[in-house]
């Protein structure tokens, strides 16, 4: 008797925008409960995000961490190397932007930058390239076992859905600013920057250091699923907080602090 064929798993349908926000407002509770966790155990996290131009990692960091606090949450988005930092050793720059006890730092593209654009564009040599893939995962395994907790997130955008994204930006005035110089020459080189990407993880997807993958041609989903595995990976419980009560305004001196704002430049009142 012949094999039936599996049937293809049936698209999600469009996560409508009241569920998506209402969903993620849960999770962002959770981060902030999460912030006074880290907080008090001093905890030191490292978040990489990578991925392809156009795969969503602005968007999913800014859901991160519109809701927290900057103290704790700070977000690293570091432009081309100085003449200067050209001659530093290639993490030294990244390394300088590490999290002290109680602090989380979010990598919007990192030290993977080797993996990726520089190998593709021809920005370093082959041997920087292989040098940089033979000792990221070593020293990333020093960075653990100083007690960093490191996560990694490749965002996976489709072929499609990138082109459709990238023909936003260009039609998009409020979005035009998003195009770097390196977009189209990657919409081009699409397959040089698969094989990139994967040998990338073959050479740094380790048990000390993996790599979760998120697949992201749905904006919402993408952001919902990365920030749900992300509460998963930092080890925290709820802090009991100190119940809030307001205090009364003092009359102690009390003046009429409105009147003697009059004659001073105010904003104009057009909406």
């Amino acid at each position: 008797m012949a094999k039936q064929k599996e049937k293809a798993a049936a698209p999600k349908s469009k996560l409508k925008r009241k569920a998506y926000e209402k969903e993620l407002r849960r999770l962002q509770a959770e981060l902030c409960l999460m912030q006074d966790s880290v907080k008090r155990n001093g905890n030191r996290i490292v978040i990489v995000f990578e991925g392809r131009d156009g795969a969503g990692k602005g968007g999913t960091i800014r859901a991160i961490t519109e809701r927290v606090s900057p103290r704790v949450f700070r977000v690293v988005a570091l432009p081309a190397p100085s003449d200067r930092e050209k001659t530093q050793l290639y993490m030294q720059r990244y390394m300088a932007h590490f999290p002290a006890a109680g602090e989380v730092v979010i990598f919007d593209r990192s030290w993977y930058n080797r993996a990726g654009v520089e190998s593709v564009m021809g920005f370093c040599t082959k041997e920087e390239y292989d040098r940089f893939l033979e000792l990221c995962p070593l020293v990333e395994k020093t960075f653990i076992e100083n007690g960093i907790i490191m996560i990694k997130f490749w965002l996976e955008v489709g072929n499609d859905e990138q082109g459709r994204r990238f023909q936003a930006r260009v039609e998009d005035p409020l979005r035009q600013w998003k195009l770097s110089p390196m977009d189209l020459p990657s919409r081009e080189r699409w397959y040089d920057y698969s094989r990139a990407r994967d040998m990338m993880l073959k050479a740094t997807d380790t048990e000390e250091s993996p790599w979760y993958i998120v697949p992201s041609d749905d904006k919402r989903r993408a952001r919902l699923n990365c920030i749900s595995h992300l509460l998963t990976l930092i080890p925290w419980k709820s802090v009991r907080r100190e119940k809030i009560k307001l205090p009364k305004r003092s009359n102690k001196g009390a003046y009429d602090d409105q009147a003697s704002l009059k004659g001073r430049r105010f904003v104009p009142d057009k909406y």
